[in-house]
């Protein structure tokens, strides 16, 4: 009798350490969601500031503001040309022309109006990127791209190629620079309907370009002069639905974020790695009889340091 008590005691004790064992790891596993959670909360937070600092001088950011957003394109295209007849028929992002030699370039941003021109704007925040003879090319690949087989010159399109650079690459303090082929001896245009476009976004005054330039580099909607740049960056920014869209944006921001990461363990190894040959360099001096002084001199280390070698050495 007294051994089944004995046993049903062990049973009962068994079980209460069972029950709480699995509370523990219960305990534990709930921590472990908890640190998950927040550190996805983090990770989102994050995103989301990342999301609300572009302005549409990021390129990528100006691409969404633009991707088939004829009225903001149209708008963007009237004030940048003085022309309130434009009537854009389609605008298109990060498009591929392939030239006849088959090299294949990539246009931001490649926008059509009613009357058949094409205008190409390419945001340049270096001024290494709007050098004149890559303007050149833009608008030679785009002659080539869209004069089709057994078509005329003559039927060749109207071109704009758009530089919107962040400094005033041209250097003569103008807020626009219209750039086109003349006839030297007369100073007549030559009417080849090309035409280059540096655009200085550094000239923010109330003229309707210089709001526009204002709106390049605002983050937040309500800060915007024109409305339909507002709408678009409101649901870019504060929408499920846009973050969703802007989702290579993210894609680079963690790609840059982890590349810094590994710059910047690959940096505290290679310092921690200098200071362990340091330190052995040290010991080998004072091993040898080298006085701290000197030990100090050649190692590089702080004597500070070198002391507590020493102190560890002679211990």
């Amino acid at each position: 009798m007294y051994a089944c008590l004995e046993y049903g005691r062990r049973s009962v004790i068994e079980n209460a350490l069972c029950i709480i064992e699995v509370v523990h790891r219960a305990f534990f596993v709930k921590k472990e969601v908890e640190v998950m959670q927040t550190k996805e909360a983090s990770q989102e937070s994050e995103i989301k500031q990342v999301i609300r600092s572009l302005c549409m001088m990021n390129n990528r950011f100006m691409n969404f503001m633009l991707d088939d957003n004829k009225k903001a394109a149209q708008v963007f295209l009237r004030i940048i040309l003085g022309d309130d007849k434009i009537k854009v028929r389609n605008v298109r992002i990060q498009s591929f022309i392939r030239n006849i030699y088959g090299h294949s370039s990539q246009l931001d941003i490649l926008a059509q109006d009613s009357k058949g021109r094409y205008f190409n704007v390419e945001v340049q925040r270096s001024d290494e990127g709007a050098p004149a003879r890559r303007a050149r090319f833009y608008s030679s690949i785009l002659d080539t791209h869209f004069l089709q087989p057994s078509k005329l010159y003559e039927e060749l399109p109207d071109t704009y190629v758009i530089f919107i650079t962040e400094n005033d690459v041209l250097r003569d303090n103008l807020p626009l620079y219209d750039i086109r082929r003349t006839i030297k001896q007369s100073a007549k245009d030559f009417e080849d309907g090309s035409h280059i476009i540096y655009v200085n976004s550094q000239r923010r005054d109330n003229t309707a370009l210089g709001k526009l330039m204002h709106d390049l580099y605002c983050t937040e909607p309500k800060n915007l002069h024109y409305q339909e740049f507002a709408e678009r960056m409101e649901f870019l920014k504060y929408s499920k639905e846009g973050e969703e869209k802007m989702t290579d944006v993210i894609e680079e921001y963690a790609a840059r974020k982890a590349e810094a990461v590994a710059k910047e363990a690959a940096k505290e190894a290679a310092e921690a790695m200098a200071k362990e040959k340091k330190i052995e360099f040290a010991k080998d001096l004072l091993a040898e009889g080298e006085s701290i002084e000197r030990t100090v001199r050649l190692s590089k280390l702080s004597e500070a340091e070198v002391r507590d070698l020493a102190s560890k050495l002679t211990a």
